[in-house]
């Protein structure tokens, strides 16, 4: 597993699934169903320090798992996550 933050560029669709990716200027075509990344909802980051109660801090999509392939047949597993601004690769595994 390799961790990075290179930026990329992913296309989605209608539904925000990422569908293609760009990175390291090569594309990738999502080859399989991507799993999504949770972790807190931001707006729940103002009450982090206060006790959530019988249950947990609300969860929200942070990014996206799949299984990507190149036209080349280069295969990868990426995470990648989106800052509001930029989508970025945050692990690649081979």
């Amino acid at each position: 597993m390799q961790r990075t933050t290179e930026p990329a560029e992913v296309w989605t669709g209608a539904t925000g699934v990422p569908e293609r990716l760009v990175w390291r200027a090569r594309r990738f075509r999502v080859d399989d169903t991507p799993t999504p990344l949770v972790g807190p909802a931001e707006w729940w980051l103002a009450f982090a320090g206060d006790d959530p109660g019988a249950g947990r801090a609300p969860l929200a999509i942070t990014g996206w798992r799949f299984q990507a392939t190149s036209a080349e047949g280069e295969t990868h597993v990426f995470d990648v996550g989106h800052d509001g601004t930029h989508w970025h690769v945050l692990r690649v595994f081979d």
